[in-house]
């Protein structure tokens, strides 16, 4: 599968937001809105973007607290999961953008779920790549930040800070799960490096915290989530790297239960998926979506 050009672009939103976005292919052809997750940013999609490209419109932006994007600190920003889904919205707004696809990845997911609960007919179809919608997807990574929603206190902070925005846990959710040294080389070391020199900017470690923190909304928002599933109809491909132990597969699995047009496909890979296998998951995804009459 050839690639096309990623083109880097800023666009200053009506709220004052400056969105950071990467965007390739026709925007004539039908659109797919990638959304990534924690820490990374629109930077995890360098090489799906051009994949992509040669059939689709493709947008990926980085969501506030994330990469590129700017948010001034007059606007007293809420950093939560409803704002994400807001302020995503109002960059597809600005972008003309009624109706698309969407990849989901980590935080990516709850944020693309927000819209679709808001907007359930602009989602042609849901691609979710280790983004995670039922309870069995949470198991022992989790536990920490469970701990932070019963009993949040300065020392618990300090622990979840110290354990998750380490230079060694950055890389780990680049290298955990992945099987092979071939693939382990395939990893370029500036991935966790520019996540983590971005992690270490002032302010950010209220940012993370304040998101780890909010997760739990997005938990408490799963039946009503699963009543989309059911009600809309959405297609939905999974593409899951089955080794990750942040969103376990069972959480891939569960998806069965309210999904009638469902599709599973599991790599040998971990969180990052893309890394390893981009090539792999874009022509999934082209398949799947052509088969869905979405070309």
């Amino acid at each position: 599968m050839s690639g096309a050009v990623a083109v880097a672009k800023n666009l200053s939103l009506p709220s004052g937001i400056e969105i950071f976005y990467r965007e390739a292919g026709d925007a004539f052809k039908p659109t797919i809105l990638l959304l990534h997750g924690f820490p990374s940013s629109s930077h995890q999609f360098r090489n799906l973007l051009a994949l992509l490209a040669v059939s689709y419109h493709v947008v990926a932006p980085d969501l506030p607290g994330f990469g590129f994007t700017v948010v001034p600190p007059a606007l007293d920003y809420t950093y939560t999961f409803g704002s994400l889904a807001k302020t995503t919205a109002e960059f597809l707004d600005a972008l003309k953008i009624s109706k698309f696809s969407v990849y989901v990845f980590d935080y990516g997911a709850p944020t693309a779920f927000r819209i679709a609960l808001d907007r359930p007919e602009a989602i042609s179809a849901i691609v979710s790549q280790n983004g995670n919608a039922y309870a069995e997807g949470l198991q022992d990574f989790w536990n920490p930040i469970r701990e932070l929603w019963r009993n949040d206190t300065p020392e618990l902070r300090k622990q979840l800070t110290d354990a998750l925005f380490s230079p060694g846990t950055t890389k780990s959710q680049y290298t955990n799960g992945v099987t092979s040294l071939e693939l382990l080389q395939q990893i370029p070391p500036e991935t966790y490096t520019l996540d983590q020199a971005l992690l270490e900017r002032p302010g950010q470690t209220d940012i993370q915290l304040s998101f780890f923190k909010d997760y739990e909304t997005n938990v408490k928002l799963y039946p009503a989530i699963q009543e989309y599933f059911r009600k809309s109809g959405v297609p939905i491909l999974a593409i899951w790297g089955k080794n990750d132990d942040i969103f376990v597969f069972d959480g891939a699995r569960a998806f069965a239960k309210d999904v009638k047009d469902f599709r599973l496909v599991a790599l040998d890979t971990g969180h990052f998926a893309l890394e390893t296998h981009a090539e792999v998951i874009a022509k999934e995804m082209v398949k799947w979506l052509k088969e869905h009459q979405i070309c």
